[in-house]
């Protein structure tokens, strides 16, 4: 693998880890199976990009676009709690919707970026290569996301969304208002994944209306992923688990790409993803019994 073709990916890994903490509030801390995140994640490349070719400063036009995502998880949070609508069909429901949406945002299937300024144009000016400098900027970026999450959830906001998702009765029998809990949490998960959005937008130089397909897939494959490899007991350990679990993901997907005795090719793109997840998912359950068996042997 070329030395590009690593930092892309390691490039696009940071771009998705924001997706995968985004997917880690939903599913793991609020355990809420959303798939609003496939079209909040264009959702938010929408709203940037049609803002920043009208003019608006590209920065405003990004913070709009997390607040459009925020938005669209308020919508299938409400869907739930106040109309009684299953956890996944408002999601889906909601997803289905994003797409017209967004068409209608945009109106038309893209809008591209070249030449525009955006976020990442300071980025220029530095005696870096676009391809290093961009890669730093986002690690920047996810690690100060990654610290103000941690805090967010160790403090009593943070303890009672957690509550919420864990014991909804229990946390009710307490005086937390769970509804609203669930509001907030769906609405700063999809607040990232919509940020996740407009950057891509703009790193990549364009926003498409298909670029929420299979987001929430590789979201899930960042958190089982680094669920896999490392202890998530705690907090800071489980966010930072999301973040090596992106960046390995597109790094594995990068190697099987390019490696050519597999003979895989960008259309196999799913299956690699499939196989993964897969992967991911059945590590945790070979790992557990070989731990049981050497403890076992240790006691004796």
């Amino acid at each position: 693998m070329s030395t590009f073709a690593l930092l892309g990916a390691i490039e696009v890994g940071l771009l998705f880890a924001l997706v995968a903490l985004g997917v880690y509030l939903s599913f793991r801390v609020l355990q809420f199976p959303d798939l609003t995140v496939d079209g909040s994640f264009p959702l938010g490349a929408a709203v940037c990009a049609s803002l920043i070719v009208t003019g608006v400063n590209p920065y405003l036009a990004t913070l709009a676009a997390a607040l459009a995502g925020a938005g669209a998880g308020m919508v299938t949070a409400w869907l739930n709690v106040r109309l009684k609508i299953l956890h996944l069909l408002a999601s889906i429901l909601t997803m289905i919707a994003l797409y017209s949406i967004n068409l209608r945002i945009m109106g038309r299937p893209n809008v591209a970026l070249l030449g525009e300024t955006t976020v990442f144009s300071p980025l220029d000016t530095l005696d870096l290569p676009t391809y290093v400098a961009l890669p730093i900027a986002l690690a920047v970026l996810v690690v100060v996301v990654k610290l103000a999450l941690d805090w967010f959830l160790n403090s009593e906001v943070g303890l009672a969304m957690r509550a919420t998702g864990v014991n909804p009765r229990m946390a009710r029998a307490q005086g937390i208002n769970t509804e609203h809990y669930i509001l907030g949490g769906m609405a700063l998960s999809n607040a990232l994944v919509a940020l996740a959005g407009a950057l891509f937008a703009q790193s990549q130089g364009a926003a498409d209306v298909t670029l929420g397909v299979g987001v929430i897939v590789v979201g899930l494959a960042a958190v089982i992923g680094g669920e896999a490899i490392m202890n998530t007991r705690a907090v800071w350990r489980a966010t930072l688990a999301c973040i090596m679990g992106s960046i390995i993901y597109r790094l594995a997907v990068a190697a099987a790409l390019n490696t050519d005795m597999l003979g895989l090719k960008a259309q196999d793109l799913n299956l690699i993803t499939a196989v993964l997840v897969t992967l991911a998912m059945v590590l945790p359950g070979v790992r557990m019994p070989f731990r049981s068996k050497t403890k076992g042997a240790s006691d004796t």
